[in-house]
């Protein structure tokens, strides 16, 4: 699997570094299989940020609650899907805000 948000320089953001696109290589990412239900529920409502004064604060918990109660999501599985989609988030906000 590709990287979330990772993207390519253009030529225009590498002029006069001597670099070119071709020699920024697309990472692997490998996602354990216990893993993998999470991270396609964060990639489906990876446009549903909440934003503050600082930048984006966190994903809309309502939208995704309600999608999970929808797609009959219950019990340990819930906790535990919410769980791991708190860690992505977590690892998401964290990459957005460092620069």
């Amino acid at each position: 699997m590709a990287a979330l948000y990772w993207r390519r320089p253009t030529a225009e953001e590498l002029a006069g570094t001597g670099l070119k696109p071709k020699h920024y290589v697309e990472p692997s990412v490998d996602v354990w299989p216990e893993n993998w239900d999470a991270l396609q529920l964060f990639i489906r409502f990876s446009t549903q940020w909440r934003f503050g004064m600082a930048g984006p604060a966190g994903l809309d918990y309502g939208v995704v609650l309600h999608e999970m109660d929808r797609t009959g999501v219950a019990g340990p599985e819930y906790d535990d899907l919410l769980a791991k989609l708190r860690v992505i988030e977590q690892a998401a906000l964290d990459q957005m805000q460092e620069k």
